[in-house]
């Protein structure tokens, strides 16, 4: 069969989960090899014989039709079998899966994606909308693509409030240097860019993502200010006044060491993607006699540390 014939056969996968296992889920996914995922929140109907909690929320994503499909099928009843036992008080996910041609799913979603005003000053707007900038409104143009970051999930949506915070109230920071981990769609390295900071480095591991925040860097014209890297973030070499990681519970545990180390003395480190189940271990393996709680920001079941490093002279 040509190639051209394959690309146009997909597997589409519709999950309905509890809206706290969003995150991990839609990780999942994006490491299973799905080419795009359209989250939409399902709401209390009174003309469904059957109304579906608000809690939840449903996932459509894709595969490309082959033999490899059936495989991360089965790897995805798996990792939904293990995230059940790891929080048995949440319901179980469930997914149905359809074969589908040429689907319209590059498409689709884009009907969700409004402008949103983030935060005081922060605007997060797609390119295919306009918008007319009312007083100190910082307008950031986001064009998602297939890559994790609109602005509209509560983890991104804290750390953007969370940097506003901090780059407003802080001088100088026109000479800090930020570090963005797993950027996505850049919409983090955007933001810090259009605050005020001249040296920011972004990083991701998904080519893909590295490609869509390019175009979003160059649209938002600070490429001049960005460093964009296709690296795992322990290679980084250097220090940074400001490190943003919105990534899991268990990436950033992971990355500990590396974060740390990377963090300057009276720098800031905002990490998100954490759910409330989560958070006692996070504050339990950052904090330590040089790293305290700076603030804690939460939003529905999702929680954002932002975290300062001690100066040693104190």
């Amino acid at each position: 069969m040509p190639e051209t014939l394959k690309k146009e056969k997909w597997i589409e996968i519709i999950l309905t989960t509890p809206s706290e296992l969003v995150e991990p889920l839609s990780n999942f996914l994006t490491e299973l090899g799905t080419d795009g995922i359209i989250e939409e929140e399902l709401d209390l109907d009174s003309f469904k014989e059957t109304p579906v909690p608000a809690s939840e929320a449903e996932l459509k994503a894709y595969l490309p039709w082959g033999s490899e499909a059936k495989k991360q099928i089965s790897l995805l009843k798996k990792y939904i079998l293990n995230l059940s036992k790891t929080f048995p008080e949440l319901g179980k996910p469930t997914f149905i899966t359809n074969t589908i041609t040429d689907p319209d799913w590059g498409e689709q979603w884009k009907k969700y994606f409004k402008p949103m005003k983030i935060s005081k000053n922060i605007v997060i707007k797609p390119t295919w909308e306009r918008y007319a900038p009312l007083g100190r409104d910082i307008v950031v143009d986001i064009d998602p693509g297939m890559a994790f970051g609109t602005g509209q999930h509560p983890s991104t949506r804290m750390c953007i409030m969370a940097l506003e915070d901090i780059l407003i109230h802080n001088r100088g920071i026109h000479d800090w240097k930020a570090l963005d981990v797993g950027t996505g769609t850049g919409i983090l390295a955007i933001s810090c860019a259009k605050l005020g900071v001249k040296n920011v480095v972004a990083v991701d591991l998904d080519p893909q993502a590295i490609e869509i925040a390019s175009k979003n860097i160059a649209i938002n014209g600070v490429a001049d200010r960005i460093e964009i890297m296709n690296r795992d973030v322990s290679m980084c070499k250097g220090t940074f006044d400001l490190i943003v990681a919105n990534l899991t519970a268990n990436a950033l545990i992971g990355l500990r060491p590396h974060l740390v180390r990377m963090t300057k003395e009276d720098g800031y480190m905002i990490l998100s993607g954490i759910i409330e189940q989560d958070a006692t271990s996070i504050e339990t393996i950052f904090e330590s006699k040089d790293i305290t709680i700076h603030d804690t920001l939460t939003e529905k079941e999702w929680v954002c540390y932002v975290l300062k490093k001690r100066s040693k002279t104190r």
